[in-house]
């Protein structure tokens, strides 16, 4: 038997595989995972979706004989550079930002509130302009497009740190152009959360938000939503329910587990059936669930572990052609 080759070529269909991935909270093995998503998965579009900041600095006391810490529960000692280099890894490879300051300094912000915000706000700042840094390094020249967004955590300060990049693309609050096929919104704010973070606002002020946005999409077949707050009662946004001082509210010896995404969130996506949906901020709630025609999915968040939780999504021509969770 003989076997002939057409010398028609054959095209493979064209999708577009997004990597998205959110909640990584200042962990700095996360970020740098992030960047390297696109090469690992083969990504086309990277999306970062809210929540990219730390919680707190953790102090490190320069003393003349070592630099000392207190975390984890327990004191740490740095004797040389190379220790001191090791101890502020470890502190951000959690989610911290360090800060190596003097026993004067040390005394000052143990007694000074206003001191700490201060210091924190520059230390996040710094670290994020360092991040943006890096992936303008990597992306600058590639194809590779890097979104970036804020989240309800995020403090204000670093929409200005992002929005200056000519390589990161910073898409809060508006429309963008995904592949010249497909765009997507986003949207850091959420519902009112019992921390009253910078970005939580009532219900009505998040409609109104994300109504602004969706009267710009032309198609929202062809649209991607990326909403940091996930749609109430989805089965994305199980959490415990808090008292008045945010103890956790117990039934039967067992947290009481309630719905606490938003509502304008779920009525948007119920409204105008996106491609696909992508959401954090409730770390547990790894999955996804279908609204109507829309896929909603949230990857989940293990920061302080340094593992990156994402998910891959392939779409083409206004449908999404298959999604997989992955971790590392």
């Amino acid at each position: 038997m003989q076997w002939f080759k057409s010398n028609k070529q054959v095209k493979p269909k064209k999708f577009t595989r997004i990597f998205f991935a959110t909640d990584i909270h200042g962990s700095e093995p996360c970020f740098l995972k992030f960047l390297k998503a696109s090469e690992f998965y083969k990504a086309d579009i990277l999306v970062m979706g809210g929540d990219i900041t730390g919680k707190q600095i953790i102090g490190i006391e320069k003393r003349p004989d070592a630099y000392y810490s207190y975390m984890f529960g327990q004191e740490w000692t740095a004797h040389t550079p190379e220790e001191l280099a090791e101890m502020e890894r470890q502190i951000r490879s959690n989610g911290f930002y360090p800060c190596v300051v003097s026993p004067e300094e040390m005394k000052e912000l143990e007694s000074d509130p206003a001191k700490v915000d201060a210091l924190f706000s520059k230390v996040m700042c710094e670290t994020v302009e360092r991040w943006m840094h890096l992936a303008e390094e990597r992306f600058r020249g590639s194809p590779v497009k890097c979104f970036i967004s804020p989240g309800n955590d995020d403090h204000f300060a670093l929409d200005k740190i992002l929005s200056a990049s000519d390589v990161v693309i910073f898409p809060e609050g508006r429309v963008v152009d995904l592949d010249g096929v497909h765009t997507m919104v986003s949207c850091g704010y959420t519902n009112m959360t019992p921390w009253h973070c910078p970005r939580d606002v009532e219900e009505d002020e998040l409609r109104v938000r994300l109504q602004k946005m969706l009267d710009q999409v032309e198609d929202p077949s062809h649209c991607v939503f990326n909403f940091h707050a996930p749609p109430f009662n989805s089965t994305l946004d199980e959490a415990p329910q808090l008292d008045a001082d945010l103890r956790p509210v117990m039934i039967g010896g067992s947290e009481n587990i309630i719905p606490v995404g938003s509502l304008a969130v779920r009525e948007m996506i119920e409204k105008y059936q996106p491609l696909i949906a992508l959401h954090g901020h409730i770390h547990e709630c790894r999955g996804a669930v279908e609204i109507g025609k829309t896929m909603c999915m949230n990857p989940g968040s293990e920061y302080s572990e340094g593992v990156l939780r994402g998910a891959l999504v392939n779409i083409s021509d206004g449908k999404m052609l298959s999604y997989q969770f992955v971790a590392g």
